[in-house]
């Protein structure tokens, strides 16, 4: 039986993508072989592959002038492959942090530039981002990197940062293609694609002509945005079936309207969701109401000792991996573009029953 999964990462696949990679598995595209086990430099898998940023390029409007890679090793990679791409020795890239992701992005970061932390909402338990006009960018710096999006804490940048010319790096991972954004703003976004994009093991990189051929000595070339960039992807052997699923994504993506028609689905699940935790004078989300996440939704009980009735009970109940993430603990819902607005449904509607049974 499906259960409704509001996990954070690997997290829900659309049921028709996952239907149709079934139904593909042992005989794809008549070549009696699975899409795994086809070779990368195949006629077949390259159309598969220049498919796939086709179709992104036109759901994120990727203008001409930008780089898609598909990428190995997480958005972790990237907190490396960044500094060693965007800044040389002795530069500056300035950071905001807003949570867990921000600080180990700067952890790395600091290993190859000088950093400057233009804003660190440590102060609020990174429960609020940064007020726009307070940001203080360092002219000339390499790049400033913000996380639009803290998985874990629940905050979501309500506004994009402006930097006045600094290019503009940006950890979409859990919130890429969940609403329209307007590429020209970024230098480079980045994102895992285990949230919003497909399997775990692929990392989109989107990043600007001009920004790349630049890696300092000793960049490996598989983390060389310049090389990668020549070699569309394929230095050495992509991970062929992530790279297939989230071409299927898109595809689904497109069906379903495309990006915007996404994000009012996406604005009205977050609606419910963050309206009934609001009225309900038992359930609490710890972050400010100006900056809550549409995609990750955290929230305590009264008593933290129910927490495990509330998610064995939910469990049962078709509603899976509800527990908070284990650095801050509590309760998150993950409500990322494959969830449907039945699954919310039927999350409030257990969160009311429990609420009336321990409340």
């Amino acid at each position: 039986m499906r259960v409704f999964n509001f996990a954070a990462g690997p997290s829900a696949l659309p049921l028709p993508v996952l239907e149709r990679v079934r139904d593909e598995l042992l005989d794809w595209q008549g070549s009696g072989m699975s899409v795994m086990e086809v070779s990368h430099r195949g006629k077949a898998f390259v159309a598969l592959a220049e498919r796939a940023e086709a179709d992104l390029r036109g759901l994120m409007g990727v203008p001409s002038d930008y780089r898609v890679l598909f990428l190995q090793g997480g958005a972790t990679a990237q907190f490396t492959a960044i500094p060693m791409n965007l800044a040389a020795t002795g530069d500056t890239a300035d950071y905001v942090c807003t949570g867990v992701w921000g600080k180990k992005a700067i952890a790395e970061a600091r290993r190859f530039c000088a950093v400057n932390v233009v804003a660190d909402e440590a102060a609020s338990g990174y429960t609020t981002v940064p007020d726009a006009a307070s940001l203080r960018f360092t002219p000339g710096a390499a790049y400033a990197h913000y996380t639009p999006n803290e998985t874990i804490g629940g905050v979501e940048f309500p506004y994009v940062p402006d930097t006045g010319g600094v290019p503009l790096v940006a950890d979409f991972s859990s919130s890429i293609l969940s609403q329209p954004i307007d590429v020209r703003r970024f230098g480079l976004i980045y994102a895992g694609a285990q949230k919003n994009i497909g399997p775990s093991g692929l990392v989109l990189v989107v990043v600007r002509d001009e920004l790349i051929g630049k890696a300092r000595a000793g960049t490996p070339p598989v983390w060389d945005y310049g090389v990668m960039a020549r070699e569309a992807s394929m230095l050495n052997t992509p991970p062929t079936f992530s790279i297939y699923i989230a071409g299927l994504v898109f595809q689904w993506l497109k069906g379903e309207g495309g990006v915007a028609a996404v994000a009012a689905r996406n604005a009205a699940k977050a609606a419910l969701l963050y309206g009934f935790i609001d009225a309900s004078g038992w359930y609490r989300c710890p972050v400010h109401p100006a900056c809550r996440s549409r995609m990750n939704v955290p929230f305590m009980l009264p008593d933290p000792a129910l927490e495990k009735a509330f998610c064995e009970q939910a469990a049962a109940a078709g509603l899976a991996n509800l527990e908070g993430h284990r650095s801050v603990g509590g309760l998150r819902a993950s409500i990322y573009n494959a969830m449907p607005l039945e699954g919310v449904q039927a999350l409030v509607a257990f969160m009311g029953d429990f609420q009336r049974r321990h409340g």
